[in-house]
């Protein structure tokens, strides 16, 4: 932004198109990296979370304190709106490509779950099955861990079994050894795995 007020010094191009263009990026840019500051603390990567709380709250105060340099001009107060609205879009985008940390995937199923035990193991998917008694009689239920990014991988696989089977996902907060599918692209190594030092799981 001081480089921009060098260019444009005092001018109404400024004032009126260029600071509040400045100002809703900058918005953008810090709510997207509070929503990824929130999913790394959320998944324990403790000592990222506090760098990227550092650069959000930085990026904050630049844009806040050009508002209150410019009280008077309503497009600025437009901008910084439409930029905390389109960051959090921005974030859960990020987040969502990012897919971080481990889910648990329950599977209750009154119909045999051999078929499903039978593809998720195929796929290398660490994968525990158990009995149990239902509202209307027994029934099978299945457990599998599994990296986020491949719940939609195993859904598909539990709708294409019985597309009635109910099934729930909840978040692991650290896991040990276990059963995990090869990756199936080289980025969805790598990334996780730099990041891997800064969790408190594995």
């Amino acid at each position: 932004m001081a480089i921009a007020a060098m260019l444009f010094p005092n001018t109404p191009v400024f004032s009126w198109v260029v600071l509040p263009i400045l100002i809703f990026l900058a918005r953008i840019t810090d709510v997207s990296v509070g929503t990824v500051r929130l999913i790394l603390v959320s998944r324990g990567f403790k000592y990222l979370a506090p760098i990227a709380g550092f650069f959000e709250v930085l990026i904050w105060i630049l844009a806040i304190g050009q508002i209150m340099q410019n009280l008077t001009n309503p497009v600025c107060y437009i901008a910084y709106a439409g930029g905390f609205a389109t960051g959090n879009f921005v974030g859960l985008l990020i987040a969502e490509k990012l897919s971080l940390g481990m889910v648990l995937i329950r599977v209750i199923t009154p119909k045999p779950a051999h078929g499903l035990l039978e593809q998720l193991r195929a796929k290398q998917y660490g994968v525990t099955a158990i009995g149990g008694q239902g509202a209307s009689g027994p029934v099978q239920i299945v457990f599998t861990i599994v990296p986020r990014r491949e719940v939609d991988a195993i859904i598909e696989l539990i709708k294409t079994f019985n597309p009635d089977a109910f099934y729930s996902i909840e978040e692991v907060d650290s896991v040990e050894k276990g059963v995990f599918p090869v990756q199936r692209h080289w980025h969805q190594s790598v990334f996780p795995g730099l990041l891997r030092p800064f969790r408190k799981g594995k």
